[in-house]
C-alpha cells in the first residue's frame, strides 16, 4: 500500500484537506480529490499553461507540482476568480466581451495568468502583454483577441478602482 499524506491548504478561500500519495500532482489533486475540474491538463510537461493556477497569488503550472508541496499555501483556481456571488471577475468579463476564447480549453490557464499579470502591472503595453502570456498556448484564437481581452480587463479593473464606485 502506498503511503499517503494529509495535505491541508486553502483553495479559493476555503480550507481543504485530503489524503494523497506523495507523487499526486497538484493538477490531479485539484481535479480528482477536490472536484475542481476547471483546471485543465494539457501537455503534462508544463509547456502549454492550461493547468496554470495561482499559488499564493503567483502563477504556477499545477502539472509540475506535487500536491504535498502546496500544503499550507493558498491556491486559486479558475473557479475562485469570480466574486463569491458568482459575478465574473473583470478578467473573465473581458475575455467574454472581447472573444478571448474559442474552444475554451486553454482559457482557465490564461485567466489565472492574466489575473496575476494585471495585479503586478495594471497597464501593460502590448509587448508586456505578449511577454506576460507567452507561457500559455492557444491553438484557436491567434492571440489577437486574447491581447485585446487583457487590455479590456485592465480598463475594467481601472474603472472599478476609481473613487466613488
Amino acid at each position: 500500500m502506498e503511503e499517503r499524506f494529509e495535505v491541508e491548504l486553502t483553495v479559493n478561500g476555503t480550507p481543504r484537506t485530503a489524503s494523497v500519495p506523495a507523487r499526486r500532482l497538484l493538477s490531479d489533486f485539484l481535479r480528482h480529490d477536490l472536484g475542481l475540474t476547471g483546471t485543465h491538463v494539457g501537455c503534462e510537461h508544463g509547456v502549454c499553461g492550461c493547468c496554470t493556477v495561482l499559488l499564493d497569488g503567483d502563477p504556477v503550472r499545477s502539472c509540475l507540482m506535487f500536491a504535498v508541496t502546496a500544503a499550507g499555501h493558498e491556491v486559486t483556481t479558475v473557479e475562485g476568480l469570480a466574486a463569491p456571488d458568482g459575478t465574473p471577475s473583470p478578467v473573465q468579463r473581458a475575455f467574454r466581451e472581447c472573444h478571448g476564447l474559442q474552444c475554451g480549453f486553454c482559457t482557465p490557464g490564461f485567466l489565472c495568468t492574466v489575473t496575476a499579470l494585471l495585479r503586478d502591472n495594471p497597464r501593460p503595453s502590448r509587448d508586456q502583454v505578449l511577454e506576460g502570456i507567452s507561457g500559455n498556448l492557444c491553438r484557436c484564437t491567434g492571440y489577437q483577441n486574447i491581447v485585446t481581452s487583457v487590455h479590456r480587463a485592465a480598463d475594467l479593473l481601472s474603472e472599478s478602482a476609481e473613487p466613488g464606485e
